[in-house]
């Protein structure tokens, strides 16, 4: 079995899992255990032989010394080039580090929770669309880049939705505008999880493909709301054309994915692309990756 069919069987599962579960305001107890959890992976981090003993990865050292308060935080600051050992810039999240190595953040960094931020932030300023009192639903939350977004620009609740536990950031896990639906298939959503109407509907979901992310979450959205999704072409243009490290190096098979995402928003009942841009960040692989922009206007 090669790597893509062991990720693609893994993937198959963790979208699989059962019930959506809500928090909002003050983390409950569990939320922080299961945090601490999923942010430590067994099979990664297993005691490894020899020398190699007294040398950790540096997202886990980081966790460790306090300079993130998970793995994948630690994950986006390394990627963002933000991370210096020893003097120089460190961008693999997997480096090993020994024990002394002189660690610290670089000055100016951005003060997002996840370089995601960034992408969503560009796709509003471009398609002009307002956060301003809507209620928002982001899926595939994660650390929360995309919501933290959505709160700065003045929404009025978000619905933070992620198939994972325990991976939002505790200041946005705590704030009362946030509704956190942990161990949430996406899939699932529907009126007994999100009473209200919804206004704006983000989207960042790795390892499916936003056909199958999104129609629930769209049959949610209230007239005039509007949507912004992140394009990942290695989830839309088929098995074939992701390359080693899950790089999709053929332009022309980038654009049939977003072209496949485009005409599937466009034939949601009431639903109006208004355009798609390059994201202003790769992803944390290195894939080209790319923001659509689209309305309900029924």
């Amino acid at each position: 079995m090669g790597w893509r069919d062991g990720t693609l069987r893994a993937a198959s599962q963790v979208w699989q899992r059962g019930p959506c579960s809500a928090y909002g305001g003050e983390r409950p107890a569990d939320a922080a255990g299961a945090a601490a959890e999923d942010q430590i992976s067994v099979n990664d981090d297993a005691e490894p032989a020899g020398d190699a003993k007294r040398r950790v990865r540096l997202d886990v050292r980081m966790v460790g010394l306090g300079l993130a308060p998970s793995r994948a935080r630690a994950r986006d600051l390394i990627l963002r080039g933000e991370v210096e050992v020893d003097g120089a810039i460190v961008s693999k999240p997997g480096a090993g580090v020994g024990a002394q190595a002189s660690i610290r953040l670089v000055a100016g960094a951005p003060d997002y929770v996840s370089r995601g931020a960034l992408k969503l932030a560009a796709a509003l300023s471009h398609f002009g669309f307002r956060a301003t009192g809507v209620v928002a639903l982001d899926v595939g939350a994660s650390t929360g880049g995309f919501t933290e977004v959505l709160l700065r620009e003045g929404a009025r609740r978000v619905y933070a939705v992620d198939v994972g536990h325990g991976q939002l950031a505790a200041q946005l896990a705590e704030d009362e505008r946030v509704v956190a639906l942990q161990g949430c298939d996406a899939r699932r959503l529907d009126r007994t999880l999100i009473a209200e109407p919804v206004g704006a509907i983000v989207a960042d979901v790795s390892f499916i493909s936003l056909t199958k992310a999104l129609p629930a979450a769209l049959a949610l959205a209230d007239e005039g709301a509007w949507l912004i999704a992140l394009i990942k072409p290695q989830f839309e243009a088929g098995r074939d054309a992701v390359g080693r490290g899950g790089i999709v190096r053929d332009a022309a098979a980038r654009q049939r994915a977003v072209d496949l995402v485009r005409d599937w928003v466009a034939g949601q009942p009431g639903w109006r692309v208004v355009g798609v841009i390059v994201s202003p960040i790769t992803g944390g692989s290195g894939n080209e990756e790319f923001l659509l922009g689209a309305i309900r206007a029924d």
